[in-house]
């Protein structure tokens, strides 16, 4: 019998049994890819802005000092809108923080989550790796097909190299992503909003050094953000309306440089590289509700966003935070983690949280994606009175660094003590 049983490897779900390492607790992290291969979706070639709270997460978790060498730090942020005037700046210094926020290669940050949850690696099946207090059983590859829920437990049917055999856990979280066949299984169903739109990724090189600067930039087609990351590069992340973006991918390097030239402008110079360029479609998807029975979801599971503000991680990283502080408490008191008290508490203190990023991370693609003339009149008084009026520039700065919501202890920096 589990306690805690995760449903997800990826970056929330591998998080969250990080931060569950020094409890007092027996926890499994079921995956269906095997950590490191290319059909792992969440540590392909794309790049993740970490906001500062998150960095302050993983800081409470103890791995952030491991992490920060392969990291590069957002100092300045500009903000402008195509052919109109009026931009925002916001300033790590201004907000007396070391950085607004990091960028780091999936890749790297994957890596750094499975190398915490096994002893070796490179080992097809590892054995449990163990923690201060519990341990960490990694079920992988595995897949789920089947839940059944009694009373004091989770029963999850799973086929594993195939052997199909039967788990048990106190609580079951779900992070398998916005696509979650477990959560359906739940019978929690969602909402979901086709934006019409696609993110082209790739990693570009300018003439000009990036200094830290992340750039988002709305056109009719979407917002354009440019990302500053290790080795001088910049990340990329490009949306076009969806019956565009094959044209942009078919075209030669060359090409592509000079149309991305013609959407950004010259404030980094002249865009002299590119590389492996990849798509995903947009799409925001919200589940109704976070709990059934003895079973959460967490991140994509619960809430998938458009990328602009970088928001998607850093609230599932959030959730993560909360949970785990939750399951701290109740470890603390011997007390049972899938308790329907618990899992109460926790949806209640995330929904503010949820609520606040979907609106305003929706609200930004409806209103910047919009070429009504006096709507993109209004966008550019709104850039300048951002720009201009302290208070409102910090609400923003704040907002985009995860410091506006509870504050829980790894948030704050600090570990889960029992």
């Amino acid at each position: 019998m589990f306690d805690v049983l995760i449903v997800g490897g990826g970056m929330v779900g591998a998080s969250l049994a990080v931060a569950l390492k020094p409890l007092n607790l027996k926890v499994g992290l079921i995956e269906a890819f095997s950590f490191g291969v290319a059909e792992q979706p969440s540590y392909d070639d794309r790049s993740i802005a970490l906001s500062y709270g998150s960095s302050r997460i993983y800081q409470g978790m103890g791995i952030w000092n491991k992490l920060r060498s392969g990291v590069e730090s957002i100092q300045h942020i500009h903000i402008s809108d195509q052919g109109h005037f009026g931009a925002a700046r916001m300033e790590a210094s201004e907000e007396n923080v070391p950085a607004l926020g990091y960028v780091v290669e999936s890749r790297v940050l994957g890596k750094l989550l499975y190398d915490e949850l096994t002893e070796d690696p490179l080992t097809p099946n590892p054995s449990p790796a163990r923690g201060e207090g519990g341990k960490i059983e990694l079920i992988v590859p595995a897949k789920v097909y089947g839940v059944e829920q009694s009373a004091d437990s989770v029963q999850v049917q799973i086929e594993r190299n195939g052997v199909v055999d039967s788990l048990q856990t106190r609580l079951l979280v779900v992070s398998d992503g916005r696509d979650s066949n477990v959560r359906e299984a739940l019978g929690i169903s969602s909402i979901r909003r086709d934006y019409h739109q696609t993110a082209l990724i790739a990693n570009v090189t300018t003439s000009e050094p990036h200094r830290n600067t992340a750039y988002e930039r709305f056109t009719t087609n979407g917002p354009l953000a440019l990302l500053p990351l290790t080795e001088g590069r910049y990340s990329l992340v490009w949306t076009h309306r969806d019956d565009e973006v094959a044209n942009t991918m078919q075209l030669n390097d060359a090409d592509f440089l000079n149309k991305l030239q013609v959407e950004f402008g010259y404030r980094q110079g002249t865009f002299t590289k590119v590389g492996q360029r990849a798509t995903y479609p947009l799409v925001l998807q919200k589940a109704t509700q976070e709990v059934a029975g003895r079973a959460v979801v967490i991140g994509n599971a619960s809430h998938a966003l458009h990328p602009v503000t970088g928001q998607g991680l850093n609230l599932g990283l959030r959730d993560v935070a909360q949970l785990a502080e939750l399951l701290a408490d109740a470890a603390r008191e011997k007390a049972d983690p899938g308790a329907p008290e618990l899992l109460a508490q926790y949806q209640a203190l995330r929904r503010p949280d949820h609520q606040s990023v979907v609106r305003y991370t929706d609200t930004l693609v409806r209103v910047f994606s919009n070429d009504f003339a006096p709507l993109a009149h209004a966008r550019a008084v709104g850039l300048m009175a951002v720009d201009r009026i302290a208070p409102l520039r910090h609400w923003n700065a704040r907002q985009g660094m995860g410091l506006r919501q509870r504050q829980t202890r790894l948030a704050r920096g600090l570990g889960l003590k029992q």
